[in-house]
């Protein structure tokens, strides 16, 4: 079967990679915790990795220094065509960024917030009282969503949470050849078909007031920017590093609030009184024990020193990669207090799950908006629990959250 024809959102992994990668990741907080104490910016060869709080900072804001590292990737999803996620700051990108926000607007939060809980709410109340999170509940609210506000259609013959999830699996996670085989079917086909939604709008406009619709209007107005290939981009790129994400972290952060019956008791307290901002405390601090991974990675564009005048100081040779540590950096107890305790009550600057600096994720007002929404109804049933057996609890392929399943009532 060709994998543009696939249901299988997640890829098959043999045993022992999958066993080994979540040995990696099961492991990964400690390891940070000796790394972060006496060899805080460990290399080997041209690798580099920042695990404190402050170089990860330093790394992420600071990008004449440290580039990103994701054009040759992207030039693949796009074919060629530039994305913000690839730019370097300067006036392309502030240009870019500016378009994409006159379309995406902060004034849009609202709805989408409130028609992702009534999806919830919808799928929980046909339940039975028994519930897969990861597939069932997240990823179909997820895709859903987020599809339909941007204005890109179901593809004839194929899934958009396939489509997406592999593509994104190449753009962050991995670049085995059998993945590339599926990249170089699904991203030509992906934007084709979104490039058949701009014609099919364009040609004959309805009421809807999606992203596409709202970049057809600036397009028609003449504003040059919203040309084909932009919208096509912009679109794709967002299907590709949106709907995958919440899949990821919110059955994390719900399988840490099930490991703390005292915290699921609170948050189900918060999502019963609509204290949506009370919740989405419980869901970050949940996250920052298990974030969407483990570090991002940045490329040295010059020669240049990390953490300078320190006793830690470390010389980077151009062209090395430095891996920016963020699930490392929330767990230093030098800027957090007592990172190891479940505290809802944070200050904002403890969380980097969606970056910092200029390529922080572009999505994060929609993620701040939406996703302890995802999870809401779901919190707010009596007698949540765990799933008897295996089911009951978080399993992984990889770095994807694979299945999770509780019950209620």
């Amino acid at each position: 079967m060709s994998v543009l024809s696939s249901t299988e959102v997640l890829r098959k992994r043999s045993g022992l990679a999958s066993a080994l990668m979540s040995l990696l990741l099961k492991i990964a907080p400690a390891g940070f915790a000796l790394l972060r104490r006496h060899w805080p910016i460990p290399h080997l060869g041209r690798l580099y990795a920042a695990t404190r709080y402050d170089d990860v900072v330093e790394v992420f804001a600071d990008d004449r220094k440290f580039g990103i590292p994701y054009k040759p990737k992207l030039d693949l999803l796009m074919g060629g065509q530039p994305f913000i996620l690839g730019m370097a700051d300067g006036q392309d990108y502030r240009t870019a960024i500016a378009a994409l926000r006159s379309v995406m607007r902060a004034d849009d939060l609202p709805a989408l917030a409130a028609r992702v809980e009534r999806q919830a709410a919808d799928i929980v109340d046909a339940s039975g009282g028994r519930i897969e999170v990861v597939d069932t509940l997240v990823r179909r609210i997820s895709f859903d969503v987020i599809a339909d506000y941007l204005g890109i259609s179901p593809p004839a013959g194929g899934d958009l949470r396939v489509w997406g999830t592999r593509l994104f699996e190449y753009q962050f996670v991995a670049g085995d050849a059998p993945l590339v085989a599926e990249v170089e079917e699904i991203a030509p086909a992906l934007r084709a078909h979104i490039q058949a939604d701009i014609e099919r709008r364009r040609a004959a406009p309805d009421a809807r007031d999606d992203v596409l619709a709202r970049c057809l209007a600036r397009q028609a107005a003449g504003d040059p920017w919203f040309d084909d290939a932009n919208i096509r981009t912009a679109l794709t790129g967002m299907i590709v590093g949106g709907p995958p994400q919440p899949p990821m972290v919110v059955p994390q952060g719900l399988e840490q609030l099930l490991r703390r019956p005292d915290m699921l008791a609170l948050a189900g307290r918060a999502a019963a009184a609509n204290d949506d901002d009370r919740l989405y405390r419980y869901l970050l601090e949940a996250m920052r024990f298990d974030p969407l991974g483990p570090a991002l990675p940045r490329i040295a564009l010059e020669d240049c020193t990390l953490a300078t005048g320190t006793p830690r100081q470390q010389r980077i040779p151009a062209g090395a990669t430095v891996f920016a540590c963020f699930q490392s950096a929330m767990m230093d107890p030098r800027r957090l207090t007592d990172p190891g305790r479940f505290d809802p009550d944070r200050p904002p600057g403890d969380y980097i799950h969606f970056g910092h600096g200029i390529h922080e994720c572009f999505g994060r007002h929609i993620n701040r908006a939406t996703l302890h929404r995802m999870i809401k109804p779901l919190l707010a049933r009596p007698g949540l629990r765990r799933a008897r057996g295996k089911a009951g609890h978080l399993r992984k392929s990889g770095a994807f959250a694979q299945s999770l399943t509780v019950e209620f009532g």
